[in-house]
């Protein structure tokens, strides 16, 4: 099957190079993103392959059916960037990767977490510039903390069994519990509960019109003192600018994140030879308790195996008329 794939990077393509060896698709590789000014790439394409800052919304989608294209496949496990009744009315089918690598993302927010706390990021400009002061680089125990998982699939769950192993008290939340987080021996929270409690609080749920800046000025102002927040899920979980005044402030301690609300102009490309002209994100990065990473949560061997593998065998299973494991409908 003829396939367009967009956002697209040179490490990513010897993944799925390898995982064609097997599935056999003709796929025509794009860095852009796709959107109303890229569409017509994929024009004669049955399938194309989309990444989380692409667009695929009801107009992009309309573009794509007139093109050809019948499917849409997602290579991560969010669908927020696509309009899913849309795809229904004109029939085009949408698939995701359900299931990659929790690990992969677990340990980097655990990575992140460690930084913003012992000041790692710090340490490392301060030793390169042959400053081995300490002054402000003190951190606290994780041993004892409370650790409130926000989003209890997966993901959360290896988290929390992570900081279950640095001695913390975990707590979760989750509109839809899990049997797997209260096998490990824990409970769930009330939202009040966890801005009392919470020296720690980690996102890991998807974004829904629900969850859309579930941290914002409110639920900061109820948030414990000097907390940290991870948020390795999805940018718009959090209300950006609520967050600067609340480090502004020092009621959030420190703040360390993989996604932007606005990361779609920034990441997955090298702009270190222009100005970013994202006033919000320069006030962001300015301070010296946060730390960004550049949405490679998911980055290791096995999750890029994983995803590249799962994703042709998805259109695979489209091209023959097979059933869809992995497909995403709307509600």
């Amino acid at each position: 099957m003829e396939v367009a794939i967009f956002s697209s990077t040179p490490y990513e393509r010897e993944y799925l190079d390898e995982a064609n060896k097997v599935e056999k698709h003709k796929l025509r590789y794009h860095e852009m993103s796709l959107n109303m000014d890229t569409v017509e790439l994929a024009a004669g394409y049955g399938a194309v392959c989309i990444f989380v800052n692409d667009k695929a919304d009801a107009e992009v989608l309309e573009a794509l059916h007139k093109g050809g294209t019948r499917l849409v496949a997602l290579r991560c496990t969010g669908f927020n960037n696509v309009d899913l009744a849309a795809a229904a009315k004109l029939g085009i089918k949408v698939v995701r990767v359900v299931n990659y690598s929790p690990n992969s993302v677990a340990e980097h927010a655990v990575a992140l977490l460690l930084a913003i706390n012992r000041k790692v990021h710090r340490a490392y400009n301060r030793t390169r510039d042959s400053n081995f002061s300490l002054d402000g680089l003190i951190g606290f125990d994780l041993c004892g903390k409370t650790v409130a998982v926000v989003g209890t699939g997966k993901i959360g769950c290896v988290f929390a069994k992570i900081m279950q192993g640095f001695g913390c008290n975990v707590i979760g939340y989750d509109p839809y519990p899990s049997k797997a987080f209260e096998a490990l021996g824990l409970h769930y929270a009330t939202p009040g509960e966890i801005g009392e409690r919470a020296d720690i609080v980690a996102l890991f749920c998807p974004l829904t019109p629900q969850t859309h800046h579930i941290i914002n000025a409110e639920s900061l102002k109820r948030a414990k003192p000097g907390a940290l927040l991870v948020n390795t899920s999805r940018g718009a979980l959090i209300d950006t600018e609520a967050v600067i005044e609340a480090l502004k402030t020092g009621q959030l301690g420190g703040l360390a994140i993989d996604v932007y609300e606005q990361e779609a102009d920034l990441f997955f490309r090298d702009l270190s030879s222009e100005i970013i002209t994202d006033d919000i994100f320069q006030r962001l990065v300015s301070f010296p308790n946060v730390i960004v990473t550049g949405h490679q949560a998911y980055l290791t061997r096995e999750a890029l195996t994983t995803i590249c593998e799962t994703t042709l065998q998805s259109i695979t299973a489209f091209e023959k008329n097979q059933p869809l494991e992995n497909e995403v409908k709307a509600k």
